[in-house]
């Protein structure tokens, strides 16, 4: 049971938490011996917590006397690399019971959930510059031990990795490292390291280069990379609060290849970071390189979009160039395209890096909250990845034609996906989408057709978002009998009897339940996310301690309904389904609606 470190913040593996010492420390971390010298060079940057209880080698050790100033590291048994498994059960000593904060000392082989506060991986620089060991250890370990404890990483920390270190699950990092360096005549930066030797200037504006150069020896090179390592820190504290550490990393990591190597792993790891990743947020998504594409948020969406969405609309379908803008609808050239469609068609965006984005679905996290470069070119990788999420979207949807008005980059996409699907496309654009022929093409190819209505378009986009949101079929298993009451975006959902059920929500495009909704939601047959609570009445929020059990479906910003002997309620996902379950501290979910029974 964790009783010293608490989850504030979540941005996929990286955690925001406090270690809850009589000083608490806000991680990830910069921390040290709670005896180091106060001359060492990350006195007075790292916090001095750290009590490390020794070996216990010589005799079984029994347990060391700790404090609530401290994290008190029980006593380890070192093994070579190498050691089997069964070699290192036998001999580890015994984890005691504490009442302080606590650390155990674990191999990739051998962690498990030891009842301690944090984790200490040992053999940490082993790992370090070799992404394939490095990923398998790091989800293997958080894996194995508990969701509310702390990794520490020993020995491995620099300027130029701490923000990958903390975006695969670390959160407790050490100095030791860059001091090292340091003394070695290494100047360390965000973006690698120079010379000593070859530096002209100090590029830094840290107290310990506040020198002439000629003056800057090893030592003060120390206390930089110290200073350097916190300030680092300190950005990757910012990204996770603003849910933008992955941006940060696809250009940062660049500047070592084993980094880049270790995002692009932990990318193949989807089920570790999925897991762990909100399916909403209003931070941004900057796509300014190809790895975006590989995203969590990106795959699924595009995993939704063409497994769980269906078209119930007998129109033709339309597709169109994305903007700059979002939602599409409110920019100018999806005005002019309204226009000539005049809801006579049923129009999906083509866009890198989302894929395919229905009209239904403009609002949904993340398609209305990305930004993208445009150079005017598709990258091969680019090509094939829209490509194939519409290929995959054609083949689940049903229409009786495809009209394709996208520019002549867009072309390559549309030409492999009918060479695929064995069909063929109109094209109505001549020279650009947005002058008066191809707009007058594209409204002449219509004629005839029939419109949709406002009704019919607001029920469906309901029920496109209930799918998205919760499986496919969803939408007709929750709002089979609906009226429509509000005006698009905040679109109001009622059954027959005019009770309300559910409201989109603006900012994430997805439905928020009423109470009367939740119970309709969880009597149907539609996939429902549930929590078992224990005996109380939830107001504002439910902690972990108070989860009995919870679905492994939940993600972060789900909505999920509580069920318990005193109450039902409904509210949003603040942990997962599987850290819910297993946490014993911090905030699970918040309650919106709540019925006392």
């Amino acid at each position: 049971m964790t009783d010293h470190f608490e989850v504030h913040e979540r941005d996929g593996a990286a955690r925001l938490a406090e270690v809850r010492l009589d000083s608490p420390v806000t991680t990830p971390a910069l921390v040290t011996d709670a005896d180091r010298a106060d001359d060492a060079p990350e006195a007075g940057v790292a916090a001095p917590v750290l009590s490390d209880a020794g070996t216990g080698w010589a005799t079984e050790p029994d347990a060391p006397e700790g404090d609530d100033s401290r994290l008190t590291v029980l006593p380890a048994r070192g093994f070579p690399s190498g050691t089997p498994d069964e070699v290192q059960e036998a001999f580890a000593p015994e984890v005691p019971e504490t009442d302080y904060p606590s650390a155990a000392v674990i191999s990739a082989d051998t962690a498990a959930d030891l009842g301690t506060d944090a984790y200490v991986l040992s053999g940490a620089p082993g790992i370090a510059g070799h992404a394939e060991k490095f990923v398998d250890s790091m989800v293997r370990v958080r894996e194995a031990i508990p969701y509310d404890a702390a990794l520490y990483l020993p020995g491995v920390a620099t300027p130029a990795n701490v923000a990958t270190l903390v975006y695969a699950g670390v959160d407790l990092v050490d100095a030791d490292r860059a001091v090292v360096r340091g003394t070695q005549g290494r100047y360390l930066t965000v973006d690698g390291h120079q010379f000593l030797e070859d530096l002209d200037e100090l590029p830094c504006v840290c107290p310990a280069c506040q020198q002439p150069r000629e003056e800057f020896g090893p030592e003060d090179c120390a206390r930089h990379n110290v200073n350097a390592l916190e300030a680092a820190l300190k950005t990757v504290r910012r990204r996770i609060r603003d849910g933008r550490l992955r941006d940060y990393i696809e250009g940062q990591a660049r500047h070592e290849q084993w980094l880049t190597a270790v995002f692009r792993r932990l990318d193949q790891q989807y089920g570790y970071v999925e897991e762990r990743t909100p399916i909403l947020r209003q931070a941004e998504i900057t796509a300014s390189t190809e790895d975006t594409v590989r995203r969590v948020e990106i795959q699924r969406f595009a995993e939704r979009v063409t497994s769980r969405y269906r078209n119930r609309f007998d129109n033709p379908l339309v597709l169109v160039p994305c903007s700059a803008r979002k939602p599409y609808s409110d920019s100018q050239s999806h005005g002019q395209y309204h226009d000539a469609v005049q809801w006579r068609a049923h129009k999906v965006s083509m866009t890198s890096p989302i894929g395919v984005v229905p009209q239904e679905l403009e609002l949904t996290y993340p398609a209305q909250h990305y930004d993208s470069v445009v150079t005017g070119r598709w990258s091969a990788n680019e090509i094939e990845f829209v490509a194939s999420v519409l290929e995959r979207y054609l083949e689940n949807t049903d229409y009786p034609r495809v009209i394709a008005h996208v520019p002549d980059d867009y072309r390559p996409i549309c030409e492999r996906v009918e060479a695929s699907l064995g069909t063929e496309f109109t094209y109505t654009v001549e020279d650009h989408p947005t002058t008066t022929d191809s707009l007058g093409n594209l409204a002449s190819e219509l004629s005839g057709e029939l419109k949709y209505g406002k009704r019919e378009r607001q029920h469906n986009t309901i029920r496109a978002i209930a799918d998205y949101q919760f499986g496919a079929g969803a939408g007709d298993e929750l709002f089979d009998d609906l009226q429509i009451r509000g005006s698009h975006p905040g679109l109001q959902a009622h059954d027959g009897d005019g009770e309300q059920l559910a409201v989109v929500v603006r900012p994430y495009g997805t439905l928020a339940f009423t109470l009367a909704g939740a119970r309709h939601w969880v009597e149907s047959d539609a996939p429902t996310k549930r929590v078992e609570i224990d005996d109380f009445v939830p107001h504002g929020s439910v902690l972990a301690p108070g989860i009995v059990d919870a679905d492994e479906s939940i993600r972060v910003g789900d909505e999920v309904v509580f069920e318990g002997p005193s109450a039902f309620a409904v509210g949003r996902a603040e942990m997962s389904g599987p850290e819910m379950a297993r946490s014993t501290r911090g905030i699970a979910a918040q309650v919106r609606h709540v019925e006392e029974l």
